[in-house]
């Protein structure tokens, strides 16, 4: 499959349901062992130009790579937001609410209402369910618009991988400022996903306040928690 997305998909789905606007998706972080799960959101118009040159699905690009197409993707999106779960939501609604959540909010960070979201996958996790369960969260917005999936658009939709961009670059920012607190666990390399160097601190000295609690961190048995600002050395 070419690495080259374009906006054809976006605009075959514009023009197909006579919309004006299309909100396009993605997520990072959902198989981190630490930190938020992260949403982009761009919105894009029948009249939204081609994406700026480089544009890629955030994991075939280097982290500069990334840094400076992200200004250039604030410039170019008619509308662009990010939203942001955290890992005590995670722990408390589930990965599938939380990562609901982050949509909503970056949904609602757009600023526009959209006529129909693309999201990159093969589940809808943010249109609301049929029946609320006891432990969902406050809703963030009341209506959601018709939602689209599809598998690997990140690789075929200049826009999903323009979002992927926002979405992993903010998401890096947050660990790399969180790895001034907690150096011992290689985040600002890792990003809190399980690298080698991140599973032998979590062996060491157990989980922060900032790692996912409810999920079966590996090498942890049943440490205490790392209080913040604990780890200094």
């Amino acid at each position: 499959m070419s690495t080259r997305p374009s906006l054809r998909v976006e605009r075959r789905l514009l023009r197909d349901g006579g919309f004006a606007t299309l909100a396009c998706t993605d997520e990072v972080g959902r198989g981190a062992l630490c930190g938020p799960v992260t949403i982009g959101a761009i919105v894009v118009t029948g009249q939204t130009r081609t994406a700026p040159q480089g544009v890629r699905d955030s994991k075939l690009l280097t982290p500069d790579a990334r840094e400076r197409l992200a200004p250039k993707i604030r410039r170019w999106a008619p509308a662009h937001g990010v939203g942001h779960a955290s890992p005590a939501e995670i722990d408390q609604y589930g990965l599938m609410v939380a990562l609901r959540l982050a949509g909503h909010r970056a949904l609602v960070a757009l600023g526009v209402e959209a006529d129909q979201v693309l999201l990159d996958g093969n589940h809808d996790y943010l249109s609301h369910p049929l029946q609320t369960d006891l432990f969902e969260p406050p809703r963030v917005v009341e209506r959601v618009p018709p939602v689209v999936t599809m598998i690997k658009a990140d690789m075929r939709c200049a826009a999903v991988a323009a979002a992927s961009i926002l979405a992993k670059t903010e998401r890096d920012a947050i660990m790399l400022e969180l790895a001034e607190e907690f150096p011992q666990y290689g985040w600002h390399g890792n990003k809190g996903y399980a690298a080698p160097d991140h599973i032998a601190a979590l062996a060491e000295h157990g989980p922060t306040v900032h790692h996912r609690r409810s999920w079966n961190l590996p090498g942890v048995g049943q440490p205490d928690l790392v209080p913040e600002h604990t780890i200094n050395s």
